[in-house]
């Protein structure tokens, strides 16, 4: 069995703007489709599904549960979805705002 790397922060920053990069040449939806199929887990693409179904809701003010009754998505993530939405990085919102305008 092969010991594991241990990888430095400089590393791992390296891997995740790498991880960025690909993702910035995908050209179409179906491009999306299949990397993110291929990238990961069905549960995994589960949840990042429902987090990002919950954003135009949160946006418009619909109250959570609303938001859970109508989407199957848990209270507790819609809440943290809420909660990257004003306190977050921004990456919401900015993708939000882009899809609207086109």
């Amino acid at each position: 069995m092969k010991p594991h790397r241990i990888r430095t922060p400089r590393q791992e920053i390296t891997a995740e703007n790498y991880l960025y990069q690909a993702i910035l040449t995908l050209q179409t939806p179906k491009e999306c489709k299949r990397f993110f199929r291929d990238l990961c887990t069905p549960a995994e693409l589960q949840a990042l599904t429902d987090r990002w179904s919950v954003v135009e809701p949160l946006v418009h003010g619909v109250p959570y549960r609303k938001i859970s009754e109508k989407t199957g998505v848990s209270v507790t993530t819609i809440g943290r979805v809420a909660r990257f939405l004003t306190d977050g990085n921004g990456g919401y919102r900015i993708t939000y705002d882009r899809l609207k305008k086109n």
